[in-house]
């Protein structure tokens, strides 16, 4: 066997095991993912969880606690409540981050390093580290147990996550585009409205599907500044089954696995903005 074929035997032999590695971590990845959602799910279907605990199949289907959240919690005015407070906050705060993240990413200014420094510093403070100054704030403003007390919280926090997404997105478009966007007497705010932020879609996408899934999960502020029950989250609407004396877990594990159903859907609906953000940000002409 000459060298050149032995060199090519050994190339195949080393992308087959690559491919076997690699299908490997990719089958441990999905049955880590997917393993507390089929427990969550079978667990929903028992009457008494703790009966059965685990992977145990139900003796029964028992949908009581499915039947019990949307007639007896009205858990569609608790989405309704999410929808529209995740769904507000989302919209202004990509709004300002990714006009925040065109100035960074694309002109150079005094102090451009330490505006980064302190946006990806936020990533690192505790929300109970502010729960005295955001609780203080938001009474002074008067809007404490308000949908509009949780909208200004959300659309401030999580912004280093989407201005890091946003901004990276935006230093692989070819300054050429904004040179003869300039050319045809484009100022710097019709470039970003025309130009950049057309062809940045797919990474204001996937910071925007973050912050919403965030948001949408969020539980601590929910908590916190709003009192009145018809105003409540759908995460917050989770404490209603757990009480001084018993948990009703069937009705538990029902209501987690209805709300978790709308971030899987928007995920898998936008999952291509995600591929297409990772892959580095590449301009179709």
């Amino acid at each position: 066997m000459s060298r050149k074929t032995k060199s090519q035997t050994q190339i195949r032999t080393m992308s087959r095991g690559t491919k076997i590695f690699t299908y490997i971590c990719l089958a441990w990845a999905v049955l880590v993912a997917l393993l507390p959602l089929v427990w969550l799910f079978i667990s929903s279907l028992k009457k008494d969880p703790l009966a059965r605990p685990g992977f145990q199949l139900p003796d029964s289907i028992c949908l009581d606690g499915y039947i019990s959240t949307f007639r007896d919690l009205h858990v569609m005015r608790y989405f309704g409540n999410s929808m529209i407070i995740a769904g507000v906050s989302v919209v202004i705060s990509i709004l300002m981050i990714s006009m925040s993240a065109y100035v960074v990413a694309r002109m150079e200014f005094k102090g451009k390093k330490l505006v980064n420094l302190m946006l990806y510093s936020t990533m690192f403070i505790p929300a109970t580290a502010l729960t005295y100054p955001v609780y203080n704030l938001v009474n002074k403003m008067h809007i404490y147990n308000t949908r509009g007390a949780l909208i200004f919280i959300y659309a401030c926090s999580g912004l280093a996550v989407s201005f890091f997404v946003i901004k990276n997105y935006y230093a692989n478009i070819p300054h050429e585009l904004e040179e003869a966007a300039r050319i045809d007497g484009c100022g710097y705010a019709m470039t970003w409205w025309k130009v950049i932020f057309p062809i940045a879609r797919p990474g204001i996408m996937t910071a925007g599907v973050l912050a919403f899934l965030n948001n949408w999960n969020e539980y601590y502020w929910a908590s916190l500044v709003i009192v009145d029950r018809e105003k409540l989250t759908v995460p917050a609407l989770l404490s209603t089954f757990t009480t001084s004396f018993r948990t009703n877990y069937n009705g538990l594990f029902s209501a987690m696995v209805i709300i978790i159903l709308p971030p899987v859907i928007l995920y898998c609906v936008f999952s291509k903005f995600f591929v297409e953000a990772l892959s580095g940000g590449a301009v179709k002409g």
